[in-house]
C-alpha cells in the first residue's frame, strides 16, 4: 500500500488534491492511504515552499498546484 501525504494548510486546493488522489487510486484499484498534513513544521521539513504538495512513500513528487489526473496515474 502506498502512503500518500498531502501537505497544505487545509485550503480547498489541498482538499481537492486529496480527493483526486483517492479517486484516481480507486479507479486504478491501487491501495493507498491518503493523509492530510497541515503542520507548518512538518511541511517545512520536506523542503516544500508552496502547497498543495504530495509526498508518496516519503518522497516529494509534486508541489504548488493541484496535480492533473494523468500525473497522478503516473505515480501509481
Amino acid at each position: 500500500m502506498k502512503q500518500v501525504k498531502v501537505l497544505g494548510s487545509g485550503c480547498s486546493k489541498c482538499v481537492k488534491t486529496a480527493e483526486l488522489i483517492k479517486a484516481v487510486a480507486a479507479e486504478n484499484e491501487v491501495p493507498v492511504n491518503v493523509e492530510k498534513e497541515t503542520s507548518a513544521e512538518v511541511i517545512m521539513s520536506y523542503g516544500v515552499m508552496s502547497t498543495p504538495a504530495v509526498v508518496i512513500n516519503e518522497v516529494v513528487v509534486h508541489y504548488g498546484s493541484i496535480p492533473d489526473k494523468k500525473k497522478i496515474q503516473s505515480w501509481f
